[in-house]
């Protein structure tokens, strides 16, 4: 029976997850929520490491966990340099690119900051991140914007998305590198994602100005409204920012970045609840319909993951635009926890070496 443990650490926007694997069970998962009003306080995403950290480090403590079993480390990656899929050694040109945030600010970026700082205080552990959110498979026509000055660049949920394409592949006894599939992880972003043969040849940033709208960031914008915006004079670069990232979407539209508020809203009958949230489930569809040509067409399945993949109504919406294109199937949650843990027990048994970072 496997002894060793893994300690998973997943900073997302709106929340921190924590599990600890021994083996492929899972002994420890905990979903911790952050309010507006809890991250309102720290003016930088890195700011909120101590913040993160403490927090961790006291449910552990109160779920009586023997943190001195732990030998990895694994945290979600950050944006980074754009790198090939895999498990990375945290090292010091790593921390410094994460705490950087050579792409942007996300909190993903305190994952491997995390980790590290956790394995330092444990007597056998080392520290990982795994199939970051800059993992890069893009295909070259897909990267040519309408202009030269603009780049599109692959920015998603790598390692949700990997790991729901490998499960959908298993249950129709093929292999991930032999199926093409739409992956659509719905959270506080969204990505949709374009899987051919193993690969992530084209998917929207999900970060910061492409694809459909979500709980706090605003996806595509019209460009020329957008552009008047900016010199208006009214709003500074932080606002504007803010307004595409962090306060867009259902914060802008509703007031709230929580989904299953809106959800039960629209439930009980408000109008405008039920049209913002039919409105992002549209543009889900409308993305997903976009990856289908991508992929010439040649679809075998198109997976709904995500927490928000929990509500029926929306998941329905979607399936109604995009079904004729392939069977759709719905994976709520994710499973970005036990793949990270996966990856870590891969290292530790010697099944892969972990890369360095450079």
């Amino acid at each position: 029976m496997e002894t060793r443990r893994i300690l998973a650490i997943n900073p997302g926007s709106t929340s921190t997850k924590i599990a600890v694997f021994q083996g492929d069970k899972s002994v420890f998962l905990k979903n911790i929520k952050h309010s507006n009003e809890e991250l309102a306080q720290f003016g930088k995403i890195s700011e909120q490491f101590e913040f993160r950290k403490n927090i961790i480090m006291k449910e552990l403590v109160d779920a009586e966990i023997q943190i001195d079993l732990i030998e990895a480390v694994v945290g979600r990656g950050g944006l980074v340099k754009p790198i090939e899929s895999g498990i990375y050694s945290v090292n010091e040109r790593l921390k410094e690119d994460l705490r950087i945030g050579v792409l942007g600010e996300h909190a993903s970026n305190l994952g491997g900051l995390i980790a590290d700082n956790i394995a330092q205080a444990l007597p056998r552990a080392k520290a990982y991140i795994a199939d970051p959110v800059v993992v890069d498979e893009m295909i070259d026509v897909a990267r040519i914007s309408g202009h030269p000055e603009f780049q599109r660049v692959s920015i998603f949920h790598a390692l949700n998305q990997k790991a729901i394409g490998r499960a959908f592949a298993q249950s129709v006894d093929k292999k991930y590198e032999e199926i093409n599939v739409i992956v659509a992880h719905l959270g506080g972003g969204i990505s949709v994602g374009a899987h051919c043969k193993g690969r992530v040849i084209d998917v929207n940033n999900a970060l910061d100005g492409e694809g459909p709208f979500s709980p706090e960031r605003s996806g595509t914008l019209p460009a020329g409204a957008l552009a008047k915006l900016c010199f208006s004079g009214d709003y500074t670069l932080e606002d504007v920012k803010k307004m595409i990232k962090g306060e867009g979407g259902l914060v802008a539209h509703l007031g709230t970045n929580d989904a299953y508020d809106v959800e039960l809203k629209a439930k009980a009958g408000d109008a405008n609840a039920k049209l913002i949230q039919d409105a992002m489930s549209y543009q889900v569809g409308k993305s997903i319909g976009e990856m289908a040509t991508v992929l010439k067409g040649k679809v075998d399945g198109i997976l709904l993951t995500g927490g928000i993949a929990h509500n029926p109504d929306l998941v329905n919406y979607i399936k109604e635009m995009v079904s004729f294109i392939a069977p759709v199937v719905v994976y709520p949650g994710e499973d970005e926890m036990k793949a990270l843990a996966m990856n870590g027990y891969m290292v530790l048994r010697g099944e892969i070496q972990p890369r360095e970072y450079c």
